[in-house]
C-alpha cells in the first residue's frame, strides 16, 4: 500500500530585510490588500449628512482651507484640503448623506 505523504507549503515573509519562513492561514491569504491611501481624493471618515459646501471646481485651496462641513452623529466636522493644489472635482452636494469612504472632493 502506498502511502500518502502531506507535505506543508510554506510562505516566505520579508521583514526589515530579514526573510522568514512561515505558515500562513486560508483566512490570511483571502484577505483584502491593503491600498495606499490617494492624497488627491478627499474621502468620507464618517457616514453623516453634507450641511454646506464651501468651495467650488476650479478654485484654488491651501492644506487646511475648509472645503465643506460634515454632520455626523449630532457633531459638525471640518473636512479640510489635505494640500495645495486646485479643487478638481466635488461630487457631494448640500443635504446629501454620504457613507463612509466615499469619494467626496478631488484635489490636484
Amino acid at each position: 500500500m502506498a502511502e500518502k505523504r502531506k507535505t506543508t507549503r510554506y510562505s516566505s515573509v520579508n521583514i526589515d530585510g530579514v526573510k522568514y519562513r512561515t505558515l500562513l492561514t486560508d483566512k490570511f491569504k483571502a484577505r483584502v490588500k491593503h491600498k495606499e491611501k490617494d492624497p488627491n481624493k478627499v474621502l468620507a471618515f464618517i457616514p453623516g449628512t453634507i450641511v454646506e459646501v464651501l468651495t467650488k471646481k476650479g478654485k484654488k485651496v491651501k492644506e487646511g482651507d475648509v472645503l465643506l462641513i460634515l454632520d455626523a452623529m449630532k457633531m459638525r466636522n471640518t473636512i479640510v484640503a489635505p494640500h495645495d493644489g486646485i479643487v478638481k472635482r466635488i461630487l457631494v452636494k448640500e443635504n446629501e448623506v454620504v457613507s463612509k469612504n466615499q469619494l467626496m472632493i478631488e484635489v490636484e
